[in-house]
């Protein structure tokens, strides 16, 4: 279980950094593009699942 929520952890800051990038327009070809409602939301994704992960490693 716990080799699967740092799994998802890592997956959430890969989806967020994608957002984030599309929100601040250096990923072209998406409705997401320029938009900076999607830069925060990316920065949360980030955060919550550097959270995750970092938690869900320091767990026994």
């Amino acid at each position: 279980m716990r080799k699967a929520l740092i799994g998802l952890g890592v997956l959430l800051v890969v989806i967020g950094a994608v957002w984030t990038a599309q929100g601040l327009g250096y990923l072209q070809g998406s409705f997401m593009t320029g938009d900076r409602t999607w830069t925060t939301i990316g920065v949360l994704c980030i955060a919550g699942g550097l959270a995750l992960a970092i938690h869900s490693a320091r767990r026994k």
